[in-house]
């Protein structure tokens, strides 16, 4: 066996350099970064081999051992693209907290003209005017939030995808459906620009969620009923607990509650049972639709809606949404 190495101390001036980055850093810091400190090339190495430090990416280190932590990670990556890079697309929106969990492969923009080596979990996108794209404070470096809602949709796959992303940043309050509107103009080629902006204008008008927008299109617009209120407070108190309803036909006493879940826990079950009770003392009427109601049975649905809204005084007419519509056809239930 080979006699181990003995390293020579740190020098007294070398823990008063890199803390004073390394800490805004999650403990992260580059190569490049402590030679600009005054620090020389080999101390790195020598942190490295003495297991204070590891090496992340080539030239990255993290000034610890033991687990990275996720923060930590995009830091590295965002380092190791270099100067004016930026966290992007999803791992931006994780940032945000538009999504809840770190994305496996970390996303980082870097400016138009750099080549830059690409790594195992590191996804490098070129963008062009990428300075106008990233936020001016924000840390780790990441673009904006409607830049990146804009580009995380650009690549989505599925346009269910982009509905769920761009309708959690707004209702998350992260941004708003008219800022979003107003920078995907500098988006001219975005692959879902006209859903973009049809789910953006629903978005103005309050619509807060996907399974809300499927049920604005495919009940309330395609068979021409009325246009519900969306998301309005309950001024009058007959709601328990949250009082904002999906959908409210004001004029006609109606309340359409949407529900994406398949079932809920006991004690929300209780709490809208006691909420639907108080809406009929007020003689409010709700009628509660999900996922499939909205999409498999949108014709069933409308039809109930506009049973209830004709009780309700309501006499306009209603239309058939394509030549295949059930409206009309649909037996009552025994």
């Amino acid at each position: 066996m080979g006699e181990s190495v003995a390293m020579p101390p740190r020098k007294p001036e070398f823990d008063q350099v890199w803390p004073t980055f390394a800490i805004a850093q999650e403990g992260v810091v580059a190569r490049r970064q402590l030679i600009h400190a005054g620090l020389t090339p080999g101390v790195a190495r020598r942190e490295v081999v003495a297991r204070r430090w590891r090496r992340l990416h080539d030239g990255i280190y993290a000034t610890f051992t033991g687990p990275v932590p996720d923060q930590a990670q995009v830091w590295a990556a965002v380092l190791r693209a270099g100067p004016g890079a930026a966290a992007s697309h999803r791992t931006a929106l994780w940032l945000w907290g538009v999504i809840d969990k770190r994305p496996e492969v970390i996303e980082v923009a870097i400016p138009q003209n750099r080549r830059v080596a690409g790594g195992k979990g590191l996804r490098l996108h070129r963008m062009r005017g990428l300075v106008t794209l990233t936020h001016p404070v924000a840390q780790p470096p990441r673009l904006r939030v409607e830049s990146a809602v804009l580009a995380a949709t650009h690549d989505a796959e599925t346009a269910g995808t982009v509905v769920d992303l761009t309708l959690r940043a707004t209702q998350r309050r992260l941004t708003t459906a008219s800022r979003l509107l107003a920078a995907q103009k500098i988006w001219p080629r975005h692959r879902w620009r006209a859903l973009l902006i049809e789910i953006l204008s629903e978005a103005q008008d309050g619509v807060a969620s996907a399974l809300e927008l499927r049920y604005a299109q495919a009940v309330e617009r395609a068979h021409g009923l009325p246009r519900g209120r969306r998301n309005s407070s309950d001024p009058r108190g007959t709601g328990v607990g949250n009082r904002y309803r999906d959908v409210h036909y004001e004029d006609f006493g109606l309340i359409v509650e949407l529900d994406g879940r398949e079932a809920h826990p006991i004690d929300e079950a209780f709490r809208d049972l006691h909420r639907d009770n108080a809406a009929v003392v007020a003689n409010q009427r709700t009628l509660r639709y999900g996922w499939r109601d909205a999409t498999v049975l949108s014709c069933e649905a409308a039809e109930q809606v506009i049973a209830v809204l004709k009780l309700q005084g309501w006499t306009g007419e209603p239309t058939r949404c394509g030549p295949s519509c059930r409206l009309g056809m649909i037996q009552p239930m025994p």
